[in-house]
C-alpha cells in the first residue's frame, strides 16, 4: 500500500500542495468507504471539507461514471451532489465534448498516468458563454495498486485567461502602433479585443473631421454594416444620440435606453430597426482634452455599463488616443514632406508621386487629363516694389482663389516661386468645359486685391497639355505646358495657350454647344413622365417630367450625354425653365381634360437652384399655366443644398412660401444625408434606386432601407422608392411601409398620351 502511494505521488510531482490535500482528502474518504470504517464522524468530516472547497473536485469509476462530486462541481452543472451519482458526461455535454473528456479519461486510466495542468474550455449546460479550466486528471489505484477510477480537479481561470489576453491584445496593439501600421487596421483590433471581454456587446470607434463638427466611421467590425453607413459623417450637437453628443460635451454619455432617452429622440427611427437598446460612448481626446472621437458600446439590453466594462472601456480610449495622435502627427509629416509651407497646397514631390497614378488611371477608364502651368505676370514687381511680406501675401491669397476654383478630382500644385500647376481630370474623353474652366480660373486669379498700399492686380500666362494628345507621360505633359506657357507669354501675357496651338480635344467643340442651344430654343426636347404610385392601393399619385432630346440627325439623344454638357456650358438653366414650363402647362392639361389632379415632379439642377431668381421663375410658371402650386413637386439632390447650405435654406423657404413640395432626390447614394433632413424643410424622400435595386436579397440594403423609411416617418416625410422592378421589392416595400414606389415594375417613362390613358382607367 506504502509502495503504491509513492508510486501514485511520483507520477503528480507536479501537483500544488493545494491539489494533493485535494487528493489526499478524497482519497482517504474513498479509502474509508472502501473499508466500511464505522467512523462516520471523521468521514463526514472530510466530505464537509471536500463540499467547500473553491475548486471543482470528482472522483470517476472506470466507466467515466461520476461516484463522487464535490458541491461547487454539482452546481456548475445545475444538479446537486447526489443527483450527479452514477451520471456521465454524455448526459451532460454535447456529445463532441463529452467524446473528449471520456478519451483523455480512458486513455488516463488504460496507462496510469496522470494528465497535469490541462487547459479546457467548456461550454456548461444551460449556458453559451464558454469557459476556461485548468485540470489534473490523475489515477484512482486499489489497495492492490488497481486502477480502478479516476479523481479529476478543475479550477476556473476564465478571468486569468481574459486578463492573458487583455495583455497580450495591448501588446499587440502597441506594437502595431509603433510599427505605423494603418489606422483602421489598429482601431479594427482594439475593438475585438474588448468585444472578446464581454458577451452581448458591439463596440464601435467614430474619428471626429479636422473642423470637429463630425463624426466619421473608424472601426466597428461587428456593428451592422447598414447602421455603420447611416451614422457616417452625422454632425455632433447636444442632442445628437450618445457619440454625437459625447463629442460634443467632452464627456461619456450613458444611455440605458435609446429608445426613451431624449437624446436619441432623432435617432430611434434609424437604430430601431437593428435591435440596439443601451449605447455609451466616451470620448477620445488628446493630453490636453482634446476631443479626437469617441468609443461606443452597444447593448441590445436596456442597462448601464459594469464597472468592469467601464474601466475596459477607459483603456480602449486611451489606447485609441495614441493610435490616433500618432496617425495624425504621421500624416503632418508627410503633409509637410509633400507641400508648400507658404500656400498649403501640394508641392513637386507630391505632384511627381500623384501624376503617374493619375495618368494611369486615366488610361485604363479611356479619360482625359489636362495640365495647366500657370505663372504670375511680373510678380517680381509686387516684390521689388511691396517687399517679400506683401508678396507672400498675394501668393496665399491666389493659392485660395485657384483652390476654390477647382473639383474635388482636380489638383492645384505649387512649383515654386510664382510658378503654380492645375491637374483636371476629366469625368470622361468627351468632358466639357475644360477651356471655360480655366479662363473662369484666369479670371479668379486676376481679380483686384487689397494690399496695405493699395489696389493689386496680377495677371497670369497659361500653358495647357492634354492627355494622351499631347503627352503619356507626366514628363511629356510637363514640357508642352510649360512650352504652351511660354508661348503665352509672348503673346503679350494674362493669356491661354494650348499646346502647338491646337486646342482640339481639350473641351467641349463649340459646335455640340450650339446644337444644345438649337435643341433648347427650336422645338428639339421633348418630354416623357414616369407614373409614381401608392404602394397600398396601386393608383398614381404623381408624375416625374423626364426630358428627352430629338436631335434631327442623330435622333433620339440620350440624357446622359446631353445634360453634362448643358452643365458645363451653363445651358441647364434655359434648360430647365423649359422642362419647369412644358411639365407645368402638360399638368393643367390633363386637369383640363377632367383627370384626377396629380403631382408633377420636376428635377432641379445646382445652377437653377443657385440663381437668386429661381423662386420667381417658379412663380412664373405656376401662373402663366394656371396650376396650383400644390400639385408642383421640385426634386433636388443633397449634394446640390450642401453646396452653400445657408442660402439653399433661403431658397427653400421662399419656395415654400409659394407652395410648392420640395423632395430630396437620390437618397442613400453617398452623402450622410442625416443633416439634410433635419435642416432642410423637405417633404419627401426619394429613396435612390442603388439602394432599391438591392432589395430583398440583400440583407445589408434590407436594414438600410428599414432604417430609412422609419426615420423619414419619424421626421414626418413620406418616402418614395425609385428604381422598383419586381414583385419582391414590392413586396418588401408594402411590409416596411413605404408610401410609394417609381419603377419599369408599373411603367417605363411614356409620352403624355399614354398618362392620359393611365389616368383615365383609374377614374371612378
Amino acid at each position: 500500500m506504502q509502495e503504491a502511494g509513492a508510486r501514485r505521488w511520483e507520477s503528480v510531482d507536479s501537483l500544488t500542495a493545494e491539489t494533493r490535500r485535494f487528493v489526499a482528502a478524497t482519497e482517504a474518504m474513498m479509502a474509508s468507504t472502501a473499508h466500511h470504517v464505522s467512523d462516520g464522524v471523521e468521514n463526514l468530516r472530510l466530505k464537509a471539507i471536500i463540499h467547500e472547497l473553491p475548486d471543482f473536485l470528482y472522483v470517476k469509476d472506470r466507466d467515466s461514471r461520476f461516484v463522487f462530486a464535490n458541491a461547487v462541481t454539482a452546481a456548475s452543472l445545475g444538479l446537486n451532489a447526489e443527483e450527479i451519482a452514477g451520471k456521465r458526461d454524455f448526459d451532460l455535454f454535447d456529445f463532441e465534448a463529452a467524446r473528449r473528456h471520456f478519451d483523455i479519461e480512458q486513455q488516463i486510466m488504460a496507462t496510469g498516468e496522470a494528465r497535469i495542468d490541462m487547459e479546457e474550455t467548456v461550454v456548461l449546460p444551460g449556458t453559451a458563454k464558454p469557459v476556461c479550466r485548468l485540470t489534473s486528471k490523475i489515477p484512482l489505484r486499489n489497495d492492490r495498486g488497481e486502477v480502478v477510477g479516476l479523481i479529476g480537479v478543475s479550477r476556473d481561470i476564465t478571468e486569468r485567461k481574459l486578463q492573458e489576453d487583455l495583455h497580450r491584445g495591448q501588446a499587440k496593439l502597441l506594437e502595431m502602433i509603433a510599427r505605423n501600421e494603418p489606422l483602421p487596421m489598429i482601431l479594427e483590433a482594439l475593438v475585438l479585443m474588448i468585444e472578446a471581454q464581454l458577451t452581448g456587446i458591439d463596440g464601435s470607434v467614430l474619428l471626429l473631421d479636422g473642423e470637429g463638427t463630425r463624426l466619421y466611421h473608424g472601426a466597428a467590425p461587428n456593428l451592422p454594416g447598414g447602421y455603420s453607413r447611416l451614422i457616417d459623417g452625422v454632425t455632433i450637437g447636444p442632442k445628437v444620440g450618445s457619440c454625437g453628443t459625447a463629442a460634443w460635451r467632452g464627456q461619456p454619455v450613458i444611455v440605458e435606453d435609446v429608445m426613451s432617452d431624449p437624446l436619441w429622440e432623432d435617432f430611434r427611427g434609424l437604430v430601431a430597426p437593428f435591435g440596439f437598446r443601451s449605447c455609451w460612448s466616451t470620448p477620445i481626446a488628446t493630453s490636453e482634452n482634446n476631443v479626437l472621437g469617441t468609443f461606443a458600446l452597444y447593448s441590445r439590453e436596456v442597462r448601464r455599463p459594469t464597472e468592469h466594462e467601464m474601466r475596459l472601456v477607459a483603456l480602449a480610449t486611451h489606447i485609441a488616443g495614441i493610435a490616433i495622435e500618432r496617425k495624425r502627427v504621421d500624416d503632418r509629416i508627410h503633409f509637410m514632406a509633400h507641400h508648400d509651407d507658404l500656400t498649403g497646397l501640394p508641392n513637386r514631390a507630391f505632384l511627381k508621386e500623384r501624376l503617374a497614378g493619375i495618368l494611369d488611371q486615366a488610361r485604363r477608364n479611356n479619360r482625359k487629363v489636362t495640365v495647366a502651368y500657370i505663372d504670375l505676370d511680373n510678380f517680381k514687381d509686387v516684390n521689388d516694389g511691396r517687399g517679400h511680406a506683401a508678396g507672400d501675401e498675394v501668393l496665399k491669397e491666389i493659392a485660395t482663389r485657384m483652390a476654390n476654383s477647382i473639383r474635388p478630382s482636380d489638383m492645384v500644385v505649387r512649383l515654386g516661386g510664382d510658378e503654380f500647376l492645375v491637374v483636371l481630370v476629366h469625368q470622361s474623353s468627351h468632358d466639357a468645359g475644360i477651356t471655360r474652366r480655366l479662363r473662369d480660373l484666369q479670371k479668379a486669379i486676376t481679380r483686384p486685391m487689397q494690399g496695405e498700399s493699395g489696389e493689386i492686380i496680377i495677371t497670369s500666362s497659361i500653358g495647357v497639355a492634354a492627355f494622351p494628345v499631347d503627352g503619356v507621360t507626366s514628363e511629356e505633359l510637363l514640357a508642352n505646358a510649360d512650352r504652351a506657357m511660354y508661348r503665352a507669354k509672348q503673346f503679350g501675357r494674362n493669356t491661354l495657350q494650348h499646346h502647338d496651338g491646337d486646342s482640339s480635344g481639350v473641351g467641349m467643340p463649340r459646335g455640340e454647344q450650339e446644337e444644345l442651344h438649337q435643341a433648347i430654343t427650336a422645338d428639339q426636347l421633348f418630354l416623357e413622365y414616369q407614373p409614381q404610385v401608392d404602394v397600398a392601393t396601386g393608383r398614381i399619385t404623381g408624375i416625374e417630367a423626364l426630358v428627352r432630346w430629338n436631335h434631327p440627325a442623330k435622333g433620339r439623344v440620350p440624357p446622359a450625354s446631353f445634360i453634362p454638357i448643358a452643365e458645363e456650358t451653363g445651358l441647364i438653366v434655359p434648360l430647365g425653365l423649359w422642362v419647369l414650363n412644358e411639365a407645368c402647362r402638360q399638368a393643367r392639361n390633363w386637369q383640363d381634360m377632367g383627370l384626377t389632379p396629380v403631382t408633377i415632379a420636376v428635377n432641379v439642377s445646382a445652377k437653377q437652384f443657385a440663381d437668386p431668381d429661381f423662386a420667381s421663375h417658379v412663380a412664373e410658371a405656376l401662373e402663366r399655366n394656371r396650376l396650383q402650386s400644390r400639385w408642383l413637386e421640385l426634386e433636388v439632390t443633397e449634394s446640390v443644398v450642401m453646396q452653400d447650405a445657408e442660402r439653399a435654406l433661403a431658397m427653400m423657404e421662399q419656395l415654400r412660401a409659394l407652395g410648392v413640395r420640395l423632395s430630396i432626390d437620390d437618397f442613400g447614394s453617398g452623402y450622410s444625408s442625416l443633416a439634410a433632413l433635419k435642416t432642410f424643410p423637405f417633404d419627401r424622400l426619394k429613396m435612390d434606386r442603388s439602394l432599391v435595386e438591392a432589395l430583398p436579397g440583400d440583407k445589408t440594403a434590407v436594414a438600410i432601407a428599414s432604417a430609412v423609411i422609419s426615420l423619414a416617418q419619424t421626421l414626418k416625410l413620406s418616402v418614395l422608392a425609385e428604381g422598383v422592378e419586381t414583385d419582391a421589392q414590392m413586396d418588401f416595400l408594402r411590409q416596411a411601409r413605404c408610401e410609394e414606389a417609381q419603377g419599369y415594375r408599373f411603367s417605363k417613362p411614356v409620352p403624355p398620351e399614354e398618362v392620359s390613358r393611365l389616368l383615365q382607367g383609374q377614374l371612378p
